[in-house]
């Protein structure tokens, strides 16, 4: 083989190791980043009980189907009707199945693939991070998450930004000033689920939306009683302060 052919040849592997090179360190890059980010967003210690006990979430519902339904109804009176919207921490969809919204977002794989089962398209992800281009949903859904977040502030700023104009920001909690809110609160440290929440007022939670730019409030409110003492369906009203479980619907401005 003559000089120049081996030069040629050595040239052409050169160029073909240089630009395997720049693919494996875009390919790692591209890993890590995927890693890091998940690893700041989703194993935080206030999703994990949620993939661990997936179960026991699920046989929560099939206990207390009285109180499950009445949480339903309340949601249901002060969601938008023929509306584009999605749920923040989906979970199973025991929310959003049944109120006919398709998109939801959760950290919890296991709960997820559940979800998915009952007709919810389920993206990875958290209130503080939401996977969504700007202004794309009518209305915007959060059960019993918000005692979840890391970061309340950054996840009402999130949902604003997913909102379209004039779009519903709905949040049902259990009240902590309620009977109920102050159970859990005395037994947080022995629970599963509620060990690294953070229970949050109606009050509290009205404080912080009109700081992101939400107004017109709605109210509804249900469970009167203790869950072992529901045997029938609890009666829906408006306002708060009496029931332990609120919804609360405020429009962005």
């Amino acid at each position: 083989m003559g000089l120049k052919k081996k030069l040629a040849t050595s040239r052409k592997y050169l160029y073909q190791y240089r630009f395997c090179a720049i693919e494996l360190y875009y390919c790692l890059r591209i890993k890590w980043k995927s890693q890091r980010k998940a690893k700041t967003y989703i194993n935080m210690p206030k999703t994990e009980p949620f993939q661990k006990y997936t179960n026991q979430y699920e046989q929560w519902f099939e206990e207390n189907t009285w109180v499950y339904e009445a949480e339903l109804k309340a949601v249901r009176a002060l969601l938008p009707e023929n509306q584009t919207g999605m749920e923040i921490g989906v979970g199973t969809g025991r929310f959003a199945a049944p109120l006919g919204i398709k998109t939801g977002v959760d950290p919890s794989a296991h709960m997820s693939a559940i979800a998915k089962l009952r007709g919810v398209n389920v993206t990875g992800g958290v209130a503080e991070n939401l996977p969504f281009k700007d202004a794309v949903f009518n209305f915007v859904l959060m059960v019993t998450t918000v005692c979840f977040l890391d970061d309340i502030n950054r996840a009402f700023t999130e949902a604003r930004r997913v909102l379209s104009e004039g779009g519903y920001f709905i949040i049902g909690l259990v009240d902590r000033n309620s009977p109920i809110g102050q159970s859990y609160l005395k037994h947080q440290h022995s629970s599963d689920f509620y060990k690294e929440a953070t229970f949050y007022s109606v009050d509290e939670i009205l404080e912080t939306a009109k700081r992101h730019g939400y107004n017109e409030f709605s109210f509804r409110q249900t469970i009167f009683y203790e869950l072992s003492k529901i045997t029938e369906f609890e009666k829906i009203t408006p306002g708060y302060g009496k029931g332990s479980f609120v919804v609360i619907r405020g429009r962005k401005s």
